[in-house]
């Protein structure tokens, strides 16, 4: 059978198990990168019998504009594998060149952003690690909305957080991502250059949250000495107005105890020379 013709159920890539393809650039077989159980749904699925049979590199791109409308792997009941993941192991089939990822990347990407995330998808499945970073990492700046279907439902995502999961986690969309190096051990060997991210240096912000978290610290410690300052100049006024308010009435007292002394003494003199009249 020539290499040109397919199939109608597109097995003869399973049965084979790639060993007529090339390998992926990382050195994965492209047949047995998604999980056994996974490929089988897809190749049973109606949308991969219908709409995935004799497609190329171009065809992708109205596949993925007529059809996929969200991301993820299976979903439901069943766990029946979305359009997004019939198209990626499509990809994992035709093997399309870097050429051809630039463009769904870029010029296809800025227009379809399920193109792009599909392309971000198959570049984290099937290139180096550091051709990884250096893809992937440019579309965490990204911010178009995306829906992501899965057992738990529908939900919502973003491009950015998409290329974020496909960097950091070890399972997206139904399917285990092989364990890449950390980017910190690529840049010791000198395979990355340090990446600089679009909010700055990670370290002066830091430093800069702490300037603030002390100075509202300090402004506050003044705002409560000030305060106290306040309480005790107020107790004191309060003091003093209630010891000359006490001091005040004991001079009071003690004029009016004179007062009354002076008139008792008054009356004895007046008895007195009363008496001697007599």
């Amino acid at each position: 059978m020539p290499s040109d013709t397919h199939r109608a159920d597109e097995r003869r890539f399973l049965d084979e198990r790639g060993s007529s393809a090339a390998l992926a650039p990382n050195g994965l077989n492209p047949a047995t990168i998604m999980e056994k159980a996974v490929r089988e749904r897809i190749v049973e699925s109606y949308f991969w019998k219908e709409q995935c049979f004799g497609v190329n590199e171009a065809d992708i791109i109205d596949r993925v504009v007529d059809h996929v409308s969200f991301i993820g792997g299976t979903y439901g009941v069943t766990q029946k594998p979305t359009p997004f993941l019939c198209l990626a192991f499509k990809l994992l089939q035709l093997g399309p060149d870097d050429s051809i990822l630039e463009e769904y990347l870029s010029f296809g990407g800025e227009k379809f952003k399920y193109l792009r995330a599909l392309a971000c998808f198959y570049v984290r499945l099937t290139r180096r690690a550091e051709n990884v970073y250096k893809t992937l990492e440019p579309f965490l700046e990204d911010r178009r909305k995306l829906r992501r279907k899965g057992r738990a439902g529908t939900s919502l995502t973003y491009v950015d957080q998409f290329v974020d999961d496909l960097l950091t986690k070890d399972r997206v969309c139904a399917t285990s991502l092989w364990q890449m190096p950390k980017r910190e051990i690529l840049e010791d060997l000198e395979l990355l250059e340090p990446r600089i991210s679009p909010l700055g240096d990670i370290e002066d912000l830091l430093e800069d949250d702490d300037v603030d978290l002390n100075g509202s610290a300090n402004g506050d410690a003044r705002e409560d000495s000030d305060e106290g300052l306040i309480e005790e100049g107020s107790g004191s006024e309060r003091g003093r107005r209630r010891s000359t308010s006490g001091s005040s009435g004991r001079r009071d007292s003690r004029s009016r105890d004179r007062s009354r002394s002076r008139d008792d003494m008054d009356m004895d003199r007046s008895d007195r020379s009363s008496a001697d009249e007599r």
